[in-house]
């Protein structure tokens, strides 16, 4: 006998009292908000008129197909994302890998040599072949190559080149360029310790200044901003979590002004998260805001907080599930934003990645799920800080830890020039 699946929220005669109230002050964003919750109504109507049961099903077999596709024929609506081919792997092998889809040996061996043809002389993975090395691509073709997990991935990644790289992009204050000559902000600092990381190459001063430059993103709304002083930003603020837990220095931040900055970034009658204050439910902050949380529990877990719970995270984790499983996918397979958009495979990576997060509390010595809906709907776990499942992270970390970490050029000239 099946267990029964809580009563949804999003059904329940109190849901209407969660919508926007704009205190008969009418703008430009409360209007857009209005119409959004306007849009997810009638999409809950519908989908109530269907079901005498409502009982959310994550549509697999359609997202497989979706991804499957992609991973070989993509259309000419792609070719905005040629500086981003590294990414379309990465967003698709991780979403394969959570949906717990094998990749044919065929296709493993044809992306790791389509990553090598993306992999710059000098260093770090550009967006396409011949493109210039950008710590992005890196960080992307990095995730998928640890994903597919196999010595011939895990070759193809020149350690020495990629140190050189990583140097070639720090900044004297700690903060990384996106490429040489690029941009700084602090997605960098994460994509750098990330794949500095899992490919062991942290040496001694790679990351010297690093912590104290992403603290100083942290602003007063408790999030932290693309670099110090701008507004606080869901995807930066996982970026900037994820590169202090990576370098051990977490525990620097305002943990209680980050944590209330997050958890009220969760839309009340929507379930799913906004990227910023006053904007509107966006399903790829299911994993970048939802991801925060489990950084969070396990940085005030190891400040001594003892009030924390042993079974769920800090956020609605069912509201999430409702919102992703209910309002973004899309019936042919893929998910998205929110109703009314269409699916993309970005979109498709992060809805499942916040599923995952909501399913999945704790780690292998405590872990709880709470899976809405059938077991089917049951998604693997994802690593919080490198969003790619835990045991290929682990793998890669067993793989690289047995190399030695490369003597760096860069390294010695940085010596010379602090001397």
């Amino acid at each position: 006998m099946e267990p029964v699946s809580p009563p949804l929220r999003c059904f329940s005669d109190s849901h209407q009292s969660e919508l926007f109230k704009d205190d008969g002050v009418q703008t430009v964003t409360s209007a857009e908000q209005r119409k959004v919750e306007r849009s997810i109504q009638d999409v809950l109507s519908v989908y109530q008129q269907i079901h005498s049961l409502p009982q959310p099903t994550l549509l697999r077999d359609q997202h497989y197909q979706y991804l499957k596709k992609g991973l070989r024929n993509l259309s000419d609506a792609y070719e905005c994302l040629d500086a981003s081919r590294p990414w379309l792997c990465y967003w698709i092998l991780h979403s394969l890998e959570l949906l717990e889809e094998a990749v044919p040996a065929a296709v493993v061996s044809d992306v790791c040599q389509f990553l090598a043809r993306c992999q710059s002389p000098t260093g770090g993975f550009a967006g396409g072949p011949g493109q210039h090395a950008h710590l992005a691509p890196t960080y992307a073709a990095v995730n998928a190559l640890c994903i597919l997990g196999t010595e011939e991935a895990y070759n193809v990644i020149n350690r020495e080149k990629l140190l050189d790289f990583l140097y070639s992009v720090k900044q004297p204050d700690g903060s990384f360029v996106m490429h040489v000559g690029g941009e700084v902000d602090v997605r960098s600092a994460y994509c750098a310790a990330s794949v500095a990381s899992l490919t062991n190459i942290i040496t001694p001063t790679l990351f010297e200044g690093t912590h104290n430059w992403i603290l100083s993103c942290q602003n007063w709304e408790g999030g932290l901003g693309g670099m110090p002083g701008l507004e606080a930003h869901g995807g930066y603020t996982f970026c900037g979590t994820a590169a202090l837990v990576i370098l051990g220095k977490e525990h620097m931040l305002d943990l209680k002004a980050l944590l209330r900055w997050v958890t009220s970034r969760q839309m009340r009658f929507e379930g799913g998260f906004q990227g910023r204050c006053n904007k509107l439910v966006d399903g790829c902050y299911s994993f970048w805001q939802a991801g925060l949380l489990p950084l969070l529990h396990r940085a005030l877990f190891k400040d001594g907080d003892v009030t924390l719970s042993l079974s769920s995270w800090m956020f609605e984790q069912q509201a999430l599930q409702e919102y992703i499983l209910l309002c973004c996918q899309n019936p042919a397979g893929g998910l998205l934003d929110k109703p009314g958009k269409s699916r993309d495979f970005y979109h498709t990576c992060y809805c499942l990645s916040g599923l995952s997060v909501a399913q999945h509390f704790g780690n292998q010595d405590l872990h709880h799920e709470l899976v809405l809906g059938k077991e089917e709907n049951r998604l693997a776990p994802t690593h919080p800080v490198y969003n790619i499942c835990p045991e290929k992270v682990a793998q890669a970390i067993q793989h690289f830890h047995q190399l030695p970490i490369p003597a760096q050029k860069g390294a010695t000239a940085c010596a010379k020039d602090q001397s």
